[in-house]
């Protein structure tokens, strides 16, 4: 199997994760904890797609090799792959909205529930909120992304059967 087949592989099992964890588990435990959870299997999921798009690409030398970390990828994703595949920009925006969630999760020194939200305080009390619709947005829209990548690494799929 080739890298971009297994990426959107786990692209398509990490959203499964996000979503069970949001319509079946959540719904009986109700701790707002889990949301993050939820976030960072979204997280795994779009950058998984992401992967995918940009190993298919470098499989048939249409961007140059670039290094394995976030940063590289969605640094040629955004400027190599987004205008000429046609992709929305909307998800180069979910991909950093959520990569910021995480970052901010792991600066904040507090964190606590308020109101069915899991709330994340930076250092300087500068509040970000999470909710449950807002969750639900994103793994619809991851799902929609996940759908496009998959259109996109199936185009030559009869070459690696």
């Amino acid at each position: 199997m080739e890298q971009f087949q297994e990426a959107i592989e786990k692209a398509n099992q990490k959203l499964k994760i996000a979503d069970h964890m949001i319509f079946m588990t959540y719904p009986l435990v109700r701790d707002n904890r889990l949301l993050l959870s939820i976030i960072q299997n979204i997280f795994l999921a779009l950058t998984n797609a992401m992967s995918s798009i940009l190993y298919y690409e470098r499989l048939f030398k249409k961007i140059p090799p670039f290094n394995d970390n976030f940063d590289a990828k969605f640094t040629i994703f955004r400027a190599k792959c987004v205008d000429r595949l046609n992709i929305d920009k909307k998800y180069i925006k979910l991909i950093s909205e959520i990569k910021d969630i995480i970052i901010e999760h792991k600066k904040s020194p507090v964190e606590f529930e308020r109101n069915n939200k899991f709330v994340i305080c930076s250092s300087t009390y500068r509040m970000r909120t999470i909710s449950i619709e807002e969750i639900k947005k994103y793994i619809t829209e991851t799902r929609m992304f996940i759908q496009e990548a998959n259109n996109i690494v199936s185009r030559n799929e009869r070459i690696f059967r």
